[in-house]
């Protein structure tokens, strides 16, 4: 692919209708055939992620493209409606384009062309700093200032879409220094190593590595923010919004297996919970939510945030309800290993524990609300 300047009109990005409309073929008739292979094999669909790049699905959400949420979230559901490992994936490669945008940092802006139309994959890995921040667990990397940057070391463990030559926004902490941390964008060439992780029970296919770096030097041109507190506080709110984006498509993918055998076995699932239809009516009225949120991602008020946080954790619970009714739904169909509906149940497991956790998610609401009132 050529990199060249973004033309909306050109690429047909600024109709919303148009980009659900091609991300939705490319899910249905690229996507979902691979699903398994994604998930059993570990296989990586870079090719696929490119074609959706190209469809628009990973530009919604940028100030650049009127910042529009809603078509982010949507375009990420319909992914993760036929792959909960891709749908994470897309999730990875926003976020990461929102750090490149949000930077100020006219070297990494001018990156954000290539990235958005996938000429270039990118993630994240802010699993560690964000657990650490809130002092769930130790800052992994360290940071000594030296001139004309910082010098990094240490091992970043479990971070997904990557491979050499590919990029993430990470956080190290500043050695000697108290609550300073710099943010940047770590470019895997051949200064970092990428090391192989334990085989998970999902999401195989998401190029997940450790990432070990020694004496690795970070220039200005790779800072995504020093200090780094002031940014994820402004950022994080849509961090987090745009991660329903793949648990409801869970959800949409598990009711889609209800509804197939609804026919043959419907007149026995009617004594089940959690019918097709009451689940798609939380999941209508959970979207709807998501959408209003995104109007006011970066409104800065508290309350917003809290709301984003149970948007978040509603997503999960609603996601393992869903998925553990489909395969109830589906009876012993569902529990083959080539079965959508068994991966789906893994999957949704991913959504509630990858961070921010249910528990992390619940325990940082409680933190909020008792703060606002003690104030």
């Amino acid at each position: 692919m050529q990199s060249a300047a973004f033309d909306r009109t050109d690429l047909g990005w600024s109709d919303g209708d148009q980009v659900l409309e091609t991300v939705r073929k490319i899910a249905t008739e690229d996507l979902s055939p691979v699903a398994n292979k994604i998930d059993q094999e570990g296989f990586y669909p870079s090719e696929i992620m490119r074609d959706l790049a190209e469809a628009g699905a990973f530009c919604g959400h940028l100030d650049k493209y009127g910042s529009r949420y809603d078509l982010a979230v949507d375009a990420m559901t319909e992914i993760s409606r036929h792959c909960g490992s891709t749908g994470f994936m897309s999730w990875c490669h926003d976020v990461c384009g929102l750090y490149l945008e949000q930077s100020g940092n006219s070297a990494l802006v001018a990156r954000l062309d290539d990235h958005v139309r996938g000429n270039t994959l990118g993630g994240t890995g802010l699993s560690n700093p964000m657990k650490a921040l809130t002092g769930i667990e130790k800052m992994a990397l360290k940071a000594v200032k030296v001139d004309g940057g910082y010098v990094v070391n240490g091992c970043l463990p479990w971070v997904s879409h990557i491979r050499v030559g590919g990029y993430c926004g990470v956080i190290a902490g500043v050695d000697h220094t108290k609550d300073h941390e710099i943010m940047f964008l770590l470019d895997l060439d051949d200064r970092a190593s990428l090391r192989g992780c334990p085989t998970f029970s999902g999401m195989e296919g998401t190029s997940t590595w450790a990432i070990e770096l020694s004496d690795y030097f970070v220039g200005h041109d790779q800072i995504i923010a020093d200090p780094v507190r002031p940014f994820l506080k402004k950022v994080r709110p849509a961090f987090v919004l745009l991660q329903t984006g793949f648990g409801l498509g869970v959800t949409q993918g598990a009711i889609d297996s209800m509804l197939e055998v609804e026919e043959s076995l419907g007149h026995v699932n009617q004594f089940l919970h959690d019918r097709p239809n009451e689940v798609q009516a939380e999941l209508d009225e959970l979207k709807a939510k998501v959408h209003r949120l995104g109007r006011e991602v970066f409104s800065g008020s508290l309350d917003i945030l809290i709301d984003i946080l149970d948007a978040r954790a509603q997503v999960s619970e609603l996601s393992l309800r869903a998925t553990q009714s489909a395969l109830l739904h589906q009876g012993a169909r569902g529990y083959l290993m080539s079965s959508p509906v068994q991966r789906r149940i893994r999957e949704a497991h991913f959504v509630a524990i990858v961070t921010p956790a249910i528990k992390h998610l619940r325990w940082e609401m409680s933190k909020l609300m008792k703060a606002d009132l003690a104030a």
